[in-house]
């Protein structure tokens, strides 16, 4: 299994760097796994592929306020959490996040 992100700032239309991400694991209540940072591209590896994890639920939680701070930008959102189920703990999980200072969206990616 593996998870992923790739976080894209679409206020600039550039990756977003330097994001520290937080990944969690239900299991009688939130378990920290890993926590990472985005790289130049705005991409991170929390869990690298080959690793065993099991089936479950999952958060990824990015700290988007120390990020729009390094850019000298009021944005609406502190951090912004994403919530998934793995279903099959062999499979590669890659959970994109595109970025605004008001917004954001998301979805399962390849």
């Amino acid at each position: 299994m593996s998870i992923s992100t790739h976080v894209l700032d679409t206020t600039i239309g550039r990756p977003a760097a330097r994001i520290a991400v937080r990944l969690d694991r239900e299991a009688d209540g939130w378990t920290e796994i890993a926590t990472v940072s985005t790289d130049s591209d705005g991409r991170a590896v929390l869990v690298p592929k080959g690793t065993t994890m099991e089936a479950g639920a999952y958060r990824l939680t990015f700290d988007v306020a120390a990020y729009f701070q390094l850019q000298a930008v009021e944005a609406f959102y502190r951090h912004i959490a994403i919530e998934f189920v793995v279903r099959d703990g062999a499979a590669h999980h890659h959970v994109p996040l595109l970025l605004s200072r008001f917004g954001y969206s998301t979805y399962r990616g390849s």
